[in-house]
């Protein structure tokens, strides 16, 4: 088939002409590629002998080899070499091959042709190093021709197809490749076909005969041309790439799992809570590394137990503290068809011989068939494909259990998975462990703070009360402020506010040193500047190793930081409220004052002595005794409340005055309030702010008589007590009130001194005071059952709720106090407790 394109073919690149010689030996004709070749135009040789024509444009032997064609030449087949030059220069040898003919009139004549025989020899040593490369080559080579069947392969090509080379000859890509791989395969061949763009790294997977991995190879593509540059095929390297896949893939696993790890790094632990930091391990491995997974804890272990039964054996109970799904958002129901989904929260049991029981008694890692132990199967139509359920241990001790579980269509766990796996579950079982120890230590370290403060709502005669703490740290809720609230004999009540000097565990321990030294020197009904001074030696002793020992020197000669009792520097005010006097008498160890508001009237600091912190030691406190009028509003309070970075402490008194401004509204409300209107919640130091509206006893609760130092006198003491209780409703306490009355007035007049004055005190109980001014106190003793007296006292401990004296500056009080008749249990009976001493 001719073509009107100029004619392109394998005669242009290895250089080929011709010429003819007619009857006469003489050159007839001469082509335009005679002239191309040897640079002889046709005017220059047409007509002559070729002798002639060589001769005269190259020196020497013309048509080597053979006798050359001329006048009377004998036509026979011959050839000849020609050494050819152009423009001065060697340029090549060609060789003439002379081939017999005919004209048309019969004569004798012959056709030259001319072939470059450099440029054959080129030839040669491009086939000679193709067919090396070709067949030597390790790399797979094929060529494919313009209607895409295989025109050549080599035989490492050959071998990765598992047939013989001839096979392959005219073959389609269908024929050796799954369809699908075919067709792409196809597609990039007829692309590079038509733009000539080459392809690089075409990926193909395919299978080998009599082998069962499936391989893959990179393929590159590019066109191959003739001579004329017209396109005749395509030629292809094909090279097998499945290790390097393989080692590809698993790089790429190594680098994801170390990205996981990192990121669990960084995640897991950010809480010191159980549950936050389960979530985020699972947060961490779903959908990065699994699609389904949970936590199980042991419950016993949750609770604050040490090593709940069944935790060897695994059988003890857990919780689910956390489930994750990438395939649903809620745990789903088993594959077994009797066991139910286990929820969040849900305490459970693994079967005896389950893995994941064998998990929890082994601390091995477990491989689960499908889904979970019968608990965390895939939502309907997703089925799990594998399982691996990995026991959470920390510090040798098994925490709980998670369960990693991937779905059908996902990768199955390998080695490499497991590892990540156990690692993910040992980070997350320390920072849980962390959490759990921290949540035990807390828990212990708030049962001691709540334990060493007050009741929520503190009663007191006289007062109403209200208060309010609030811990620097908001994470331990512990730390060295302390309010407390404390009844003294006679209705009196103990006002204290403290602060020592520090934060956390350590503070409140001393705090609560301190606080139970008040509360026992409280209730020896000590002056308050008596109680601050003994107090103080207390405080002073708490830092030092042995009480009084030198502070630089501990137990076995170790040496101690000499200013080790700074961290039991303390600031305490301690104000005793009379309700009947209506006197406040405080003392002050350092701390800041009290505010005072009366109605119609700013708040205002009281003026009292602020004397030395707690523990500097030899220090001497004054008292100040202040009237209070009833209604009026007294606070206490540690300095978080009012001291802060952002203000000078001025400030802060003040906005705190301003805050009490309506002392009318009911105390809770204004406590509310002024926490509100303060900067309460800088949690830079603790705050306790305690506040008393003060309400003395009315007159007609108070009977208050002085009796001479005469025997008639017992006698009309009890004849006082036994009019002035039906007044108050007492009847049931008169018979009672009567003979302990008579006990301490017959007391006053045999050890006492001077008058004896009788006070009978009304308000949450009874309380009667017999005073006089002997210094001598009373002591309780076991009379024997000869003896005729010494029973006094015993039958005052038997019949009444409590008892006691105490020191007043020109003598003593001896007190007793009765509960009030609630209607249910009567008053004590007192012949029965007179029999009882005999």
């Amino acid at each position: 088939m001719w073509q009107n394109s100029p004619p392109g073919s394998l005669y242009d690149y290895i250089r080929v002409a011709s010429f003819s010689l007619g009857p006469d030996g003489r050159i007839e004709q001469w082509s335009e590629r005679a002239t191309e070749l040897f640079g002889i135009t046709p005017g220059q040789a047409v007509g002559r002998d070729p002798q002639d024509v060589f001769a005269s444009s190259q020196q020497g032997v013309l048509f080597s080899g053979d006798a050359p064609p001329g006048d009377g030449f004998e036509v026979r087949a011959r050839t000849g070499l020609v050494p050819y030059q152009r423009d001065g220069r060697q340029q090549g040898l060609a060789e003439v091959y002379v081939m017999p003919s005919q004209n048309k009139h019969g004569e004798r004549a012959a056709l030259c042709v001319a072939v470059d025989v450099r440029a054959l020899q080129g030839i040669e040593t491009d086939i000679a190093a193709s067919e090396a490369v070709f067949g030597q080559s390790p790399l797979g080579f094929f060529f494919v021709g313009t209607d895409l069947r295989l025109l050549r392969v080599n035989q490492s090509f050959a071998q990765a197809l598992g047939h013989p080379v001839a096979w392959h000859r005219g073959r389609r890509p269908q024929d050796f490749l799954p369809r699908t791989e075919a067709e792409r395969l196809t597609l990039a061949l007829r692309q590079v076909l038509d733009t000539g763009r080459p392809v690089a790294d075409l990926q193909l997977m395919g299978p080998v005969p009599g082998k069962a991995e499936r391989r893959r190879w990179s393929v590159s593509l590019y066109r191959l041309h003739g001579g004329s540059g017209r396109p005749i095929g395509v030629a292809a390297i094909a090279t097998d790439v499945t290790g390097r896949r393989r080692a590809e893939r698993e790089a790429a696993g190594v680098r994801r799992n170390l990205a996981l790890l990192n990121e669990a790094s960084a995640r897991i632990g950010t809480s010191l809570d159980l549950e936050t930091t389960a979530r985020e391990l699972l947060d961490v491995a779903v959908p990065q590394f699994c699609d389904l997974a949970s936590v199980d804890l042991y419950q016993g272990l949750l609770a604050g137990d040490e090593a709940p039964p069944g935790l060897a054996d695994g059988s003890a109970e857990l919780r689910r503290v956390a489930f994750a799904s990438a395939v649903s958002g809620a745990p789903v129901a088993s594959d077994a068809p009797d066991e139910k989904a286990i929820q969040v929260g849900e305490v459970h049991r693994y079967a005896f011989h389950s893995p994941c029981a064998s998990a929890l008694r082994t601390a091995q890692v477990q491989a689960v068939p499908g889904g979970g132990d019968g608990a965390d199967a895939p939502e309907p139509g997703m089925s799990a494909q594998c399982t691996l359920a990995v026991p959470m241990v920390a510090r040798d001790t098994v925490m709980g259990l998670v369960q990693f579980t991937r779905t059908k269509g996902s990768e199955p766990f390998g080695e490499r998975e497991t590892a990540v796996a156990v690692e993910l579950a040992s980070r997350a079982a320390v920072c849980i462990d962390n959490a759990r120890l921290y949540r035990r230590e807390h828990e212990r370290a708030l049962i001691l703070q709540r334990s060493l403060l007050p009741p929520v709502d503190p009663e007191a005669a006289g007062l109403e009360i209200a208060c309010r703490y609030l811990p620097g740290n908001a994470a331990t809720e512990v730390g060295g402020d302390w309010f407390d609230v404390i009844e003294l004999p006679g209705h009196r009540t103990a006002l204290v506010v403290g602060d020592v000097m520090g934060r956390g565990l350590r503070a409140a321990v001393a705090m609560g040193e301190l606080r139970t030294a008040v509360r026992t020197l409280a209730m020896l009904d000590m002056e308050p500047a008596e109680v601050l001074s003994a107090l103080d030696e207390i405080a002073h002793g708490l830092g030092r190793p042995g009480g009084k020992q030198s502070a630089s020197r501990g137990v076995r000669g170790s040496v101690r930081p000499a200013d080790l009792s700074e961290v039991y520097l303390a600031t305490c005010v301690y104000a005793v409220y009379d309700p009947v006097t209506r006197r406040c008498t405080v003392a002050n160890a350092g701390h800041l004052p009290p505010v005072l508001v009366e109605e119609g009237k700013p708040a205002r600091l009281l003026e009292v002595q602020p004397g030395m912190p707690l523990g500097v030691g030899g220090e001497l406190f004054e008292e100040t005794v202040i009237d209070l009028p009833d209604g009026a509003l007294l606070a206490l309070y540690t300095d978080g409340l009012v001291e802060s970075r952002d203000h000078p402490l001025d400030e802060g008194l003040q906005a705190f005055r301003d805050a009490l401004t309506d002392p009318a509204r009911p105390l809770e409300d204004v406590c509310d309030h002024v926490l509100s209107a303060l900067d309460t919640h800088h949690g830079e130091d603790d705050i306790a702010l305690l506040m008393a509206r003060l309400r003395g006893l009315p007159p007609g609760h108070v009977g208050d008589w002085t009796l001479p130092p005469e025997p008639r006198s017992v006698a009309r003491a009890r004849e006082l007590a036994r009019e002035m209780l039906p007044q108050w409703g007492l009847e049931a306490l008169v018979d009672t009130t009567e003979l302990l009355v008579s006990e301490l007035v017959t007391n006053a007049l045999r050890y006492g001194e001077g008058d004896i004055r009788l006070r009978l005190l009304l308000d949450r109980t009874l309380v009667c005071e017999v005073w006089d001014g002997g210094s001598v106190q009373p002591r309780r003793r076991r009379a024997r059952d000869t003896d005729e007296g010494g029973r006094g006292l015993q039958l005052v401990g038997l019949l009444s709720a409590a008892w006691g004296s105490r020191r007043i500056p020109d003598g003593k009080t001896v007190w007793f106090e009765l509960a009030l008749p609630d209607g249910e249990a009567g008053a004590p009976d007192a012949v029965e407790a007179l029999m009882s001493l005999y």
